[in-house]
């Protein structure tokens, strides 16, 4: 007890402060839409239909296929996770029952290498 007590009368250290730093907010559809038709020079009516009909599209094809991919920017893939088996594990020194679970299917996100350069 006695460290913790010298941490907490020295204030947080500095990655406890980065940690309670404010949540960044992302941008919205509407934004998004907006900063593309800007560019572009199309109504941002236009652009808010083709980002809808891209997620209907990236949505079936990963259902479809397993994999999508924005070019450029990102990769959504599935995996099948298998069933686990109940029974008996040891958490924290102590013995828990654990449920069965059955097999499920994750969707992982993944930024593509041109993104993952940039940082």
């Amino acid at each position: 007890m006695a460290p913790m007590k010298a941490m907490k009368a020295a204030g947080a250290s500095k990655s406890m402060k980065v940690m309670k730093s404010k949540a960044v907010r992302t941008l919205p559809k509407s934004g998004i839409a907006a900063q593309v038709a800007e560019s572009t020079g199309l109504k941002k009516s236009e652009v808010t239909q083709v980002l809808t009909n891209l997620a209907d599209i990236g949505a079936a094809e990963v259902k479809k296929t397993g994999k999508f991919v924005f070019p450029g920017l990102f990769m959504i893939k599935t995996r099948q996770k298998a069933a686990t088996k109940a029974g008996v594990k040891l958490m924290f020194g102590k013995e828990v029952q654990v449920k069965a679970q059955p097999a499920k299917t994750v969707v992982k996100a993944y930024a593509v290498k041109a993104v993952k350069d940039q940082f």
